[in-house]
């Protein structure tokens, strides 16, 4: 049986691969040998995700008709990526992307820091926001005084309070996608409702089609429940989604579900026009595959007059094919643990009886609060205020690394809470690791890969303001320093690829 689970065609990997001419070679680089280059090439396009792991390349004849060079060229630029571990192969079943062993995924980076700690160290790690207030402390002195007829009842509601599931539904059919209360389920965050729908559809095995970069809670929630990660890569920038590699997994990986994040994604920022919702949800239904669309950032609108697209079960409004994923965390707080689905009834009778063998429901007092929130108009005041210092935030990091680190590049997304910053060419592995040195913690691109990708880069959250956004920018630069230091002092070389 073939190790692949996709396959990149030989005029594409040429695309690919002329895309990367125009980019800076290092300095004091030599021209290397034409196998070297096209070697260095792939593995570059490996690591940062823009060809899958486990994707079947081109054949030795084939890509060297494309790239106009000598089938020996590529046959030994094959061997040396096979001896370092980034190209696998057998006979009959070609040859297909991998990460060599020794790279493994960073265990740090990601998982909060403690609040005792966050004097000394500037916490970059986790794309959340303190509570907004004084709607926190509103929301929850309304729900304190909706709960006394609950608290004669048992507590456990498994699709949710009856009322906050009505106004979920109510705020999607006032956005012209008409919903009943039977289609929500609300569920303990956005992270337990995709562990729900995961555990109905995603049993061990099956195939799921995610994002390359995604969110990496959700990418190891799902190696955890023994799912098959088939990446799809991002398009350029922050253009969305590329459906022609996305209509080429659906069809030939045929995955179970797939997991996208159209609104200003996690963690490259890039929001899907229109057209391009609109062509996955047809792709999706015609292959079959559950498309679960995470919209927990979608009311993170940053720029002034930005337009956005309809959500993408506007294509899908029965829920059949979209099912889709919301959430107070990333809006409101994180603390406010409540998340819902929305999907066809039948889907949603499904996920509630699956609930019995597993948290019986979410808090009564959180889902009060929501209520209260969405019931009131609170919600909206609170979200105004995020925005804005959201924006703030933003555009205080982006200057401040750019001033301290001129030589990342990254580009400034419309929305959402997160910049994706191409490192320069130094590991971003390495550079958290010095980072935890100097008192800013921050994840590596390999978390938001699958088997390793993405080392040449960060996610750098806008969740600090002012002073301290740039003194977080100077720490990140004293950690490049250190990264940079430990080659010149005889260590392993700093930078993962030769572009």
């Amino acid at each position: 049986m073939a190790q692949w689970t996709s396959a990149v065609g030989a005029a594409q990997l040429a695309r690919l691969l002329k895309s990367q001419q125009d980019r800076p070679a290092g300095p004091g680089s030599r021209r290397p040998p034409a196998y070297r280059a096209l070697a260095d090439g792939i593995r570059l396009l490996v690591l940062e995700g823009r060809v899958p792991v486990a994707a079947r390349l081109p054949a030795e004849r084939e890509l060297a008709l494309s790239l106009s060079v000598s089938r020996t060229t590529v046959a030994a630029a094959y061997e040396a990526l096979r001896t370092e571990g980034f190209l696998e192969s057998r006979r009959g079943a070609g040859s297909w992307t991998a990460v060599p062993a020794g790279n493994p995924l960073p265990a740090r980076g990601l998982e909060p820091l403690p609040p005792e700690a966050l004097g000394s160290v500037i916490d970059l790690g986790t794309a959340a926001l303190p509570a907004p207030e004084p709607w926190l402390t509103r929301a929850v002195r309304g729900a304190l005084e909706e709960l006394p007829p609950y608290a004669h009842t048992h507590g456990d509601y498994p699709a949710g309070l009856p009322a906050l599931r009505s106004m979920i539904a109510e705020r999607y059919t006032t956005r012209g996608i008409p919903t009943m209360p039977e289609q929500i389920m609300v569920t303990t965050g956005a992270m337990g409702a995709i562990d729900a729908i995961c555990h109905l559809f995603g049993g061990r095995g099956e195939r799921i089609a995610v994002e390359s970069p995604s969110y990496a809670n959700i990418l190891q929630l799902m190696r955890e429940a023994g799912a098959r990660l088939v990446p799809v890569a991002m398009a350029e920038g922050l253009t969305g989604w590329d459906l022609d590699r996305w209509r080429q997994v659906l069809r030939e990986a045929a995955p179970r579900i797939a997991y996208v994040v159209a609104d200003f994604h996690n963690p490259t920022g890039a929001l899907a026009d229109e057209e391009q919702r609109r062509r996955l949800v047809e792709a999706a239904r015609s292959a079959g595959t559950v498309l679960v669309v995470d919209e927990t950032m979608s009311e993170l609108y940053l720029d002034p007059g930005l337009e956005m697209p309809r959500r993408v079960c506007a294509f899908d409004p029965a829920g059949s094919t979209v099912i889709t994923v919301g959430s107070a965390s990333k809006a409101f707080w994180a603390g406010m643990r409540i998340g819902w689905v929305r999907a066809a009834p039948d889907v949603i009778r499904s996920l509630v009886a699956a609930r019995a063998y597993a948290d019986l429901g979410t808090p009564v007092l959180e889902q009060l609060a929501v209520n209260w929130l969405f019931s009131t108009g609170g919600w909206e005041e609170a979200v105004t205020v995020r925005r804005d210092q959201a924006r703030d935030n933003r555009d205080a990091l982006v200057a401040a690394v750019r001033r301290e680190l001129p030589g990342w590049e990254f580009e400034v997304p419309g929305g959402g809470l997160t910049l994706w910053v191409r490192t320069g060419g130094l590991s971003g592995s390495r550079i958290a690791e010095a980072g935890e040195r100097v008192g800013v913690r921050v994840p590596s691109g390999p978390r938001f890969g699958v088997d390793g990708a993405f080392e040449g880069y960060v996610r750098l959250p806008f969740t600090v303001a002012g002073a301290v956004a740039e003194e977080a920018a100077t720490r990140l630069a004293a950690a490049a320093r250190l990264v940079e230091a430990g080659a010149s002092n005889g260590g392993e070389s700093p930078r993962t690829f030769v572009a």
